[in-house]
């Protein structure tokens, strides 16, 4: 019967450095060019407008603040935005405005060669077997289907895209509520028993093991949840076969 897993990326398939120390400065340093130079265009100005109504419906009051004290014409100005958009950044807030922009900024970096993807040391490999082996793997991470799909587009062993069979963002729903994965369960045509997930954060391997999937709890150093609970660990890829085979399901 086939299995799927499903992987998080951020400190499970990648360093969480990679992502803080490379993939976030590059964002917040080419942020405001990159709207000067494409604010205008369609699909960058659809982002913007996005990220417009995430701003009125911030449930930061500082953030309201600021809202209010802009004026006509002045509210729907490209410097505005930015300040917004550069302000989540700082904060790491989450935003789906803010991710799919990311994920044209890293397109930009990866392109011209300023980003080389970094993946722990067993993971390209483990990936390539676990395809090889008939095992049907997707993604679920905060990041953007366009991010997600540029990390595996451009890596040492060259795209390793056609290695998955699903991509899935906070489009499909928070990662703490277990009516994602049932969502992404459906979408995989997959009983959820059938998949494991695999996370570096306790919380949504508790909320996926709600819907019924497997989980496995990745801890790497560096990883800033470092409490399993219950959960069965995993400290490599390496691991993940056997466990599977091992593991019964809670």
């Amino acid at each position: 019967m086939t299995h799927y897993l499903l992987l998080d990326i951020e400190g499970t398939t990648c360093p969480i450095s990679f992502v803080a120390e490379v993939l976030f400065p590059y964002a917040s340093q080419h942020l405001a060019f990159f709207l000067q130079e494409h604010g205008e265009e369609p699909e960058i100005a659809a982002i913007l407008e996005a990220a417009w109504k995430e701003w009125e419906q911030d449930p930061d009051p500082s953030q309201q603040g600021k809202l209010r004290e802009l004026e006509e014409p002045k509210r729907g100005s490209l410097q505005a935005i930015t300040h917004y958009l550069q302000d989540l950044i700082d904060a790491d807030r989450k935003s789906t405005a803010l991710k799919d922009l990311q994920g044209h900024l890293w397109k930009q970096g990866f392109q011209c060669g300023a980003i080389q993807a970094e993946f722990y040391p067993e993971t390209i490999r483990c990936l390539q077997e676990w395809h090889q082996a008939g095992v049907q793997l997707a993604v679920y991470s905060s990041g953007s289907i366009q991010a997600q799909q540029l990390l595996y587009g451009h890596t040492e062993a060259g795209d390793l895209r056609g290695l998955f069979c699903g991509w899935f963002d906070t489009r499909t729903g928070n990662k703490k509520e277990a009516s994602s994965y049932t969502t992404i369960s459906s979408q995989l045509q997959c009983e959820p028993q059938r998949i494991t997930f695999i996370s570096d954060s306790s919380a949504e391997c508790d909320a996926a093991e709600s819907a019924g999937l497997r989980v496995l709890f990745s801890l790497r150093t560096g990883n800033p949840d470092q409490d399993p609970g219950q959960h069965t660990v995993i400290t490599s890829l390496d691991q993940v076969m056997a466990t599977i085979n091992t593991t019964p399901q809670r």
